[in-house]
């Protein structure tokens, strides 16, 4: 019992010094993501546009998608996932909101924010932290590294893509987008690179009449290709869990309710699961009670369907099916056992 004691506690200061480095670290991966994203986005249009037939049609898209990644990036890293000792948010005046498809009702106190034939969004479950103490809404999670309650917590993100934060209900949009442009530049880089990249090696003697050195676009080219096939695979399994109705963390606690239900004989129904379309329309806020369909094509800022205390739930469904009374998952207690 004495080693197991000292084992764990040998790992808790292992995971506490892990969250230090990482939260110290965390501003040098934010540079060195964007020194990597900016000499990506100088060796394709340096190199291989200028190559790109019909210059005039070919160039707009790739601005747009240059533009997309930058901003999303910006946002990502700059709008505060949404801590649950914030006053509510508002939208924007600026021109970088923009405007939903029409006005909404405010919040009643039944917890419904409107309702439609299609969505009610009823007030979430209110449960205490065992960390800080704090009341939160259900979805919220503790952060260890932030060491705050994360309204809709997903994950927090300090290396890959690197954006020294977590993500939460109001920047999850803007990371799942700046994964989705990331990976459709690397993809074109790739692609479209290819020819030039072994131009740059020497291989079919062409003479490399390029302003920028070979070297870097090699190096560039090979960097675009693994981050291609690593974020691809990251935004798939981002989509697939959205299309589930479910976060990451949220993910590992379902699989839990899964073997707990299946072993009573019940069935574990997720009551966020409103189906994998309702789901990705609700996550990116667009539809009839929501915003525009090309806000997922040009970088706008705009608010989630929800202030993270109201959820939209399954029809017929108040909680989780399969899940009862005090078998919910919440964030561990920091203590010794």
């Amino acid at each position: 019992m004495i080693c197991a004691r000292q084992v764990f506690r040998c790992f808790k200061w292992l995971e506490r010094a892990g969250d230090r480095i990482t939260g110290a670290a965390g501003p040098y991966f934010v540079a060195l993501a964007v020194i990597l994203i900016s000499l990506g986005v100088i060796s394709f249009f340096t190199v291989v546009q200028p190559g790109l037939p019909l210059p005039w049609l070919s160039s707009p898209p790739c601005m747009l998608i240059a533009v997309n990644l930058f901003m999303h990036y910006y946002y990502v890293c700059t709008v505060r996932p949404g801590y649950i000792d914030e006053p509510p948010r508002y939208p924007g005046t600026s021109f970088l909101w923009a405007s939903p498809s029409r006005p909404r009702r405010q919040l009643t106190t039944s917890g419904v924010r409107w309702s439609s034939p299609e969505l009610e969004i009823v007030r979430a479950n209110i449960t205490r932290c065992k960390r800080c103490g704090e009341m939160r809404p259900e979805r919220a999670h503790h952060c260890r590294i932030c060491n705050k309650c994360v309204l809709k917590y997903d994950h927090h993100c300090p290396v890959t893509p690197g954006i020294n934060q977590c993500v939460g209900l109001h920047n999850e949009r803007h990371f799942v987008l700046f994964m989705a442009y990331l990976a459709l530049a690397t993809f074109f880089l790739s692609f479209l690179g290819y020819p030039y990249a072994l131009d740059a090696l020497g291989i079919t003697y062409v003479p490399w009449t390029h302003t920028l050195p070979p070297l870097w676009f090699i190096l560039t080219y090979v960097l675009s290709v693994v981050i291609c096939v690593a974020i691809t695979i990251m935004l798939l399994w981002h989509l697939w869990g959205i299309a589930r109705g479910e976060t990451s963390v949220e993910a590992q606690d379902h699989e839990v309710y899964r073997n707990v239900a299946k072993g009573r004989g019940e069935m574990f129904l997720n009551s966020y699961d409103l189906g994998k379309r309702a789901n990705l329309a609700l996550f990116f806020n667009i539809g009839p009670n929501g915003y525009p369909l090309y806000t997922l094509f040009f970088p706008f800022r705009i608010m989630p369907y929800t202030d993270g205390r109201a959820w939209a739930r399954r029809e017929g469904l108040m909680r989780h099916h399969g899940v009862r009374d005090g078998e919910e998952l919440t964030d561990e207690e920091d203590e010794d056992p």
